[in-house]
C-alpha cells in the first residue's frame, strides 16, 4: 500500500459399551466371515445354479459360532434392560438371536429337521455391529465439541520454574500454585490471578465488555482471555475439572447423557415393540403348530420370522442415526447442543432475542470513525496522531498506531514528547507543536471542541492553535450481524435485541442491522423481565448472550444460546453454547433443528409402520392369500429398513447451513 506523508492527501447412548474403533472392527471380521457363510447357503447355491457342498452345513456351523461370539454384547445390554425391569430392543435382539442359533446348531445334528438359519441370524449380528458402530460414533461426535471449545485455549504455557528460567509446557501440565508468564497479545491458559504485573486485559470474549479491563497484582485472570498491551506474571487458581474449560468438559459429558423427544418415544415403542412380538412369537408357535396342525418346525419357523422381522433396529437407529450426524454438523458449524431435547424447541422459536455488546458487537473497542476538520487531510490527522500514540502502551493509541500501518500512514518522531497524566499526549513534529487527547486537554489549551453526544472514546487531535480533528474508537458491529438479522428474517424468525445502552446508541445498532424491536437502558437484572414479557405474548423465545449478566435471561428463555467463550456461569445457564461468538451460527442452529426434526419425524414413522405391517405379515396372518415369510426374507427385510433409516439420515449431510 501506498504510503502518505504527515502532509499529504489522502482518500444412543444407551448403547455405550466399546469404542466405535472397536465396533467397526468386529463389523469387519464379521463381514469377512459372511462371504463364505453366503455361498455355502443352500438357497443362495440353488438361486445361483451353484452345487451344494456336501459338508457345507458344518462349515456354516463353525463360521456362524464364531459370529455368534461378536453378538455376545447384545446379551450383555439385555442382561441390563432385564435387571432394570425394563425390557428393550437389546432383550428383543438377543431372542431373536439366541433362538435362530440354538435352532440352527439343532438342525445341524438333527437333519430330520431341516432348517438353519445360520445365514439369517449371522445377518442380523452384522447389521446391528454397524448399528452400535453409528451410536458410538454419536458420543465421540460430542466430544469433538471440547476440541473445538478447547481451541480458546493455547496449547503452550510459559512456565516460570523455581530458579527464575521459563520453559514452555503443555497446558494440560499446568497444575494450582504454577508461575506463568503470559506475553502481549496472548492468551491466559488458566484460570489464576495477577503475580506481578499490570495492564489491560480483552476479556470481551469473557464478560461482553467493550473496553479492556485495567488489572493489576491480585486481580483474577480467566481463561481464553487476551493480554493486551504488557507481560503478565500470573498464578494458577484453578485447573481440571474446576476450570472454565473443564466446567464446558462437563456440560458435554452431560450432553450425552440427554436425548431428544422424538428419542424417548422411540425408546418407549421399541420396549412395547419386545414384548408384542414376544407374545406374538409364541402365538405363533402355539396357534399353527396346536390350533392349524402345522408341523413344529413350520411354527418355529415363523415363531423365528418374528423375533428376526420384529427387531426395533430401524427403531433403536431411527433416532441416533439422526442426532450423530447433527452433532457432527452442530461441531462444524460453530456450536454444541448440551440438552438434545432443545432442538425440538429451537425449531419452533420465533424470537431471537441478542444480548448487544459481544454478541452483534465485537465488544472490543475499535476505530469507529476519523473525522478531520476543513482544510485537513484523513492522511495528516492520523499521522499526527500515530506519530504521538507511538509511545504510549495504552489500548487505544496501539488501536491508532495499527490503523495508520493498515492505512500505510507514515508514522513520524516526535519531539519533546511528554505524557500528561489522565488528558495525553504533547509534543513537537517537524518543529510544531501537537496535542493529542481527551476534552480536557484541549481545555487546558483553550483549544474549542465541538460538543458531541456519541457513545465510545473521542480522541482529539490539534495543533497550539486549533483542532485538526477526531478520532472516535467505539465497540463496532460484527460483519456477519447484518446477514445474520437478514436470514433470520427470511426465516420468518423475530430478531430483537436488548442492551444496557442509552437509546440513542441501541437505535443506531439496531437501525444498521435492520432490527425493529429493541430493549435500550436494560439494566442486567432486569434482563430476563424483557424474556418473559415477550414469551406472555405466546412468542417462543431463544436468548443469545455471553456474560454472567445473561445468565437469568439464558435461564428464563425457552433455549438459551451461550457463547461458549463465555464467563462459566452462562456456559452453564445456556441450552446451546458457541464454540465462537458469529450471530450467523444461530441461523445455522434453527436450520439444523428444522432439518434434524424433519428426519426424525420420517424415521420414526417408517420404523413404527414397517412393524405395523411386518410382524402380522412374519406371523402367517395373510396365509390365507398363499403369503409367508421365511426367516431370511424376515432378516433381509429388517436389514432393508434399517439401512433405508440410516441412508435417510445420512441426507442430513447435504443440509446446507450456510
Amino acid at each position: 500500500m501506498k504510503e502518505h506523508s504527515c502532509h499529504s492527501q489522502h482518500g444412543s447412548p444407551g448403547m455405550g459399551h466399546g469404542s466405535a474403533d472397536e465396533f467397526l472392527h468386529k463389523f469387519w471380521i464379521v463381514t469377512f466371515l459372511l462371504i463364505p457363510l453366503v455361498g455355502l447357503n443352500e438357497v443362495v447355491a440353488n438361486a445361483l445354479g451353484l452345487p451344494v457342498f456336501e459338508y457345507g452345513r458344518y462349515i456354516s456351523f463353525v463360521l456362524a459360532t464364531v459370529i455368534f461370539y461378536f453378538s455376545l454384547v447384545f446379551f450383555k445390554h439385555a442382561k441390563m434392560e432385564l435387571e432394570m425391569k425394563k425390557p428393550g430392543m437389546m432383550t428383543l435382539v438377543s431372542m431373536a438371536v439366541l433362538a435362530g442359533y440354538a435352532f440352527s446348531v439343532v438342525s445341524t445334528f438333527v437333519p430330520s429337521l431341516g432348517i438353519e438359519f445360520y445365514l439369517e441370524i449371522s445377518t442380523l449380528i452384522w447389521v446391528l455391529l454397524f448399528g452400535h458402530y453409528l451410536e458410538a460414533k454419536s458420543s465421540s461426535a460430542a466430544g469433538n465439541a471440547l476440541q473445538e471449545v478447547a481451541k480458546l485455549l493455547p496449547s503452550i504455557a510459559h512456565l516460570q520454574t523455581s530458579s527464575g528460567e521459563v520453559k514452555d509446557i503443555e497446558v494440560s501440565e499446568l497444575k494450582v500454585g504454577d508461575i506463568v508468564l503470559i506475553k502481549p497479545g496472548e492468551r491466559v491458559p488458566a484460570d489464576g490471578e495477577i503475580a506481578k504485573g499490570e495492564g489491560h486485559i480483552d476479556e470481551s470474549l469473557i464478560s461482553g465488555e467493550s473496553k479492556p479491563v485495567n488489572k493489576g497484582v491480585g486481580d483474577g485472570l480467566v481463561s481464553g482471555s487476551i493480554v493486551v498491551d504488557t507481560t503478565f506474571t500470573m498464578r494458577v487458581t484453578r485447573v481440571g475439572a474446576d476450570s472454565t474449560v473443564g466446567q464446558i468438559q462437563q456440560l458435554i459429558e452431560q450432553a450425552q447423557n440427554t436425548k431428544p423427544t422424538s428419542q424417548k418415544l422411540a425408546d418407549k415403542a421399541a420396549s412395547v415393540l419386545t414384548v408384542v412380538a414376544g407374545i406374538t412369537a409364541l402365538l405363533t408357535l402355539v396357534v399353527w403348530t396346536f390350533l392349524l396342525g402345522q408341523p413344529f418346525v413350520f411354527g418355529v419357523t415363523l415363531a423365528i420370522t418374528v423375533l428376526v422381522i420384529a427387531c426395533p433396529h430401524a427403531l433403536g437407529l431411527a433416532i441416533p442415526t439422526v442426532t450423530t450426524i447433527a452433532t457432527s454438523l452442530s461441531t462444524k458449524s460453530g456450536f454444541f447442543v448440551k440438552d438434545l431435547s432443545k432442538l425440538e424447541v429451537v425449531k419452533k422459536a420465533n424470537v431471537v432475542v441478542f444480548d448487544k455488546t459481544g454478541t452483534l458487537t465485537e465488544g472490543v473497542f475499535g476505530i469507529a470513525s476519523i473525522t478531520p476538520q476543513e482544510g485537513v487531510s484523513y492522511a495528516e490527522l492520523l499521522c499526527v496522531a500515530a506519530s504521538f500514540e507511538q509511545y504510549s502502551s495504552h489500548v487505544i493509541a496501539q488501536t491508532i498506531v495499527n490503523k495508520a500501518k493498515d492505512d500505510g500512514v507514515d508514522i513520524k518522531d516526535v519531539e519533546n514528547f511528554k505524557n500528561i497524566a489522565g488528558k495525553g499526549l504533547t509534543g513537537s513534529l517537524r518543529g510544531k507543536e501537537y496535542l493529542v487527547g481527551n476534552a480536557k486537554l484541549m481545555e487546558e489549551y483553550n483549544i474549542k471542541v465541538p460538543k458531541e453526544d456519541v457513545q465510545g472514546t473521542i480522541v482529539y487531535v490539534a495543533s497550539i492553535e486549533n483542532l485538526l480533528g477526531t478520532i472516535l474508537l467505539a465497540d463496532t458491529i460484527k460483519p456477519e450481524a447484518k446477514e445474520a438479522i437478514k436470514q433470520l428474517k427470511e426465516l420468518g424468525v423475530t430478531p430483537v435485541m436488548l442492551t444496557g445502552d442509552n437509546t440513542q446508541v441501541a437505535q443506531a445498532v439496531a437501525g444498521e442491522l435492520g432490527i425493529d424491536k429493541y430493549y435500550a437502558d436494560v439494566l442486567p437484572e432486569d434482563k430476563y423481565k424483557y424474556i418473559k414479557e415477550l414469551q406472555e405474548d405466546g412468542s417462543k423465545v431463544l436468548m443469545v448472550g455471553d456474560g454472567v449478566n445473561d445468565a437469568p435471561a439464558l435461564t428464563q428463555a425457552d433455549v438459551g444460546v451461550a457463547i461458549g467463550a463465555g464467563t462459566d456461569v452462562a456456559v452453564e445457564a445456556g441450552d446451546v453454547v458457541l464454540t465462537r461468538s458469529n450471530p450467523l451460527d444461530i441461523v445455522r442452529l434453527i436450520k439444523l433443528s428444522k432439518a434434524v426434526y424433519k428426519k426424525m419425524v420420517e424415521n420414526l414413522i417408517w420404523a413404527l409402520g414397517y412393524n405395523i405391517v411386518a410382524i402380522p405379515a412374519a406371523a402367517g396372518v395373510f396365509a390365507f392369500a398363499g403369503f409367508y415369510l421365511r426367516p431370511e426374507i424376515g432378516a433381509f427385510i429388517m436389514s432393508l429398513s434399517t439401512v433405508i433409516v440410516v441412508a435417510n439420515a445420512m441426507l442430513l449431510k447435504r443440509v446446507n447451513l450456510n
